[in-house]
């Protein structure tokens, strides 16, 4: 059901003004990203005209935009990607383990998206890889899958990694070891050791002049006040998160269908919107139980800046694959661990004729819906439309 406010209600009514107070200061990927989402699903993307092929109800159906950033494209992408990783879970146990960037380094991330996030995926995975491979922990090659998040509940920026581990990993001579029960890695042995590679790494970019610094951090381009702001926080405790293993891998792709293609916040999330001012829920982590749940408010101009702050650079991948479910061995590896856990191999089926329709039913008779009649950008389909009963035989525009 399609929510009361929507991410791009709010666009087409402050968007306009908001480009305009900031000419100059918004980067292309971000005007593209306002663009598609203001136009997705209106006549400016075109559309078609579906027919029930049972008792002919008809109904228009305008484009979507497809934009990764955009919350109503994200569902149908986020179905799609979790179908095609079904065949890649193991039966055992899942971990949730999180990896955050201090606010101080979050900062300088800002200024650095690029290059720090893609930082933050290396130092992470290398640290999980590494301590997962010592025999005094686990002594195993693990796998793991990844996703970037950039914003906390009330869409500040807040850099960190969600990672799904399944519960073991295979030895060097091609064993299956699994984790204990309730217990993954040491978190804190985890936390010193991303520490020390993140800040050596970002040292490194420092030196070598591939990091900028503006506004109040534009002194920390000098190396010495660079490494002055870094020594509090080789002191500071990097917090790793890790939750108990999932109850089976359903639950798994339950969890991730809510992590891999999400945006800065979910048009279910929005209460309203004035013309002015945008409210909205959030979860409020320094409090417990119901209390968690809190509103907040914010004007039009401020809500857009934080969900533009989220848009990530062109041709990042914010979901990456490492160990055993790195695409180069990932069929090789998961095949071994199946035969080591004594379970049955994956089977390669080929797709069959009949695809599942991602279109709605028929909302008089729960009918197949097909395609009539399509209608390019900033055309409206033909009037009155054809009152014919489509047959089941109609081809589907793909669109």
């Amino acid at each position: 059901m399609r929510s009361t406010i929507e991410v791009a209600d709010i666009f087409r009514s402050a968007g306009p003004a908001y480009r305009l107070a900031h000419a100059g200061h918004l980067s292309l990927s971000q005007l593209k990203v306002m663009s598609a989402i203001e136009t997705c699903r209106t006549a400016a993307l075109g559309g078609h005209v579906e027919a029930c092929a049972d008792c002919g109800h008809q109904r228009i159906a305008y484009n979507s935009c497809r934009n990764r950033h955009c919350p109503r494209c994200q569902g149908a992408a986020a179905r799609t990607w979790l179908e095609a990783q079904e065949a890649n879970l193991l039966p055992v146990g899942y971990f949730h383990v999180v990896f955050t960037l201090p606010a101080e380094i979050a900062d300088i991330a800002f200024h650095n998206k690029a290059l720090m996030y893609d930082l933050l995926f290396k130092a992470a995975s290398e640290t999980m890889l590494t301590i997962a491979a010592d025999p005094k922990h686990l002594g195993a090659r693990i796998g793991i899958t990844a996703v970037l998040h950039t914003w906390g509940s009330a869409m500040a920026h807040h850099p960190h990694i969600h990672m799904i581990v399944p519960g073991g990993g295979l030895t060097q001579d091609g064993r299956w070891i699994s984790s204990r029960p309730a217990f993954l890695l040491p978190v804190r042995v985890l936390g010193a050791l991303f520490r020390r590679l993140f800040l050596s790494r970002l040292l490194d970019l420092h030196n070598v002049g591939k990091l900028a610094f503006f506004g109040k951090l534009a002194g920390l381009n000098d190396r010495r006040t660079f490494i002055r702001h870094l020594a509090p926080i080789r002191k500071k405790r990097w917090v790793v998160y890790a939750k108990a293993p999932f109850a089976g891998p359903e639950a798994v792709l339950a969890y991730l269908s809510r992590y891999t293609h999400r945006v800065a916040i979910s048009n279910s999330r929005l209460i309203a919107f004035d013309g002015n001012e945008v409210t909205f829920r959030y979860k409020d982590y320094r409090r417990s139980g119901a209390n968690r749940q809190r509103v907040m408010t914010l004007a039009a101009d401020e809500f857009i800046r934080r969900f533009l702050i989220h848009i990530l650079p062109r041709g990042f991948h914010r979901i990456r694959h490492y160990g055993l479910l790195a695409s180069s061995a990932r069929k090789d590896c998961l095949a071994q661990a199946r035969n080591m856990l004594g379970v049955a191999p994956a089977t390669d089926e080929p797709p069959t004729a009949e695809t599942s329709d991602p279109r709605p039913p028929c909302p008089c008779c729960g009918g197949t819906m097909v395609i009539i009649e399509t209608f390019v950008a900033w055309c409206q389909p033909r009037a009155p439309p054809t009152t014919r009963p489509p047959t089941r035989e109609t081809v589907h525009d793909p669109a």
